[in-house]
């Protein structure tokens, strides 16, 4: 594997790198959206934002992997998160996304979640993938069901997450490699 930091990802419209400390600003003003973060956390203050992002930068220097910052190219700006997530006591390895609400309809989400689980199927050599989708996160589940994944059943998410019953979707490595070349 290449070294992380120098990792980046392009495709039409985006750009997928590993977090930086300068994705702070816009990683905030993502998490402070009621609509954005109503599945994922809730509104978030800026300090908590800091411990995410470094959450997410650690675990690329303690296992070599964690979600993508999403750089839109024609704006240079950061849009959002996406790609591989597996903390301890995870159902399963995720592919998540999360992206700021002016990018919501673009296509953004399953653009880079496509190549995020390319990458990890290929670099991290994953046999399957996951998506943990709150039962009424209609938008998740479409882009879910882009991707070619289907719902697996029930399951929950560690703590201090267990309360919350959660969808869990997904597909295997041949299942995602025989869609991928019917194209």
């Amino acid at each position: 594997m290449p070294n992380f930091d120098d990792l980046r990802i392009e495709t039409s419209r985006l750009i997928l790198r590993p977090p930086r400390a300068e994705d702070l600003d816009g990683w905030s003003g993502m998490m402070l959206d009621d609509a954005t973060t109503r599945f994922i956390g809730g509104i978030m203050p800026r300090a908590v934002c800091w411990r995410q992002l470094m959450t997410m930068i650690g675990a690329w220097h303690a296992h070599r992997f964690a979600m993508f910052s999403v750089i839109e190219k024609s704006s240079g700006r950061w849009v959002g998160r996406v790609g591989p997530w597996r903390p301890e006591g995870w159902p399963g390895n995720e592919i998540g996304w999360a992206l700021s609400r002016d990018c919501w309809g673009k296509g953004y989400a399953v653009e880079g979640a496509t190549v995020a689980a390319d990458w990890a199927f290929d670099t991290l050599g994953w046999s399957e993938m996951i998506h943990s989708i709150a039962p009424e996160n209609r938008a998740s589940r479409r882009v879910a069901e882009k991707l070619g994944s289907r719902n697996l059943g029930t399951g929950r998410l560690p703590p201090p997450y267990e309360k919350e019953l959660l969808d869990i979707w997904g597909q295997t490595r041949e299942q995602w490699r025989e869609r991928r070349s019917r194209g």
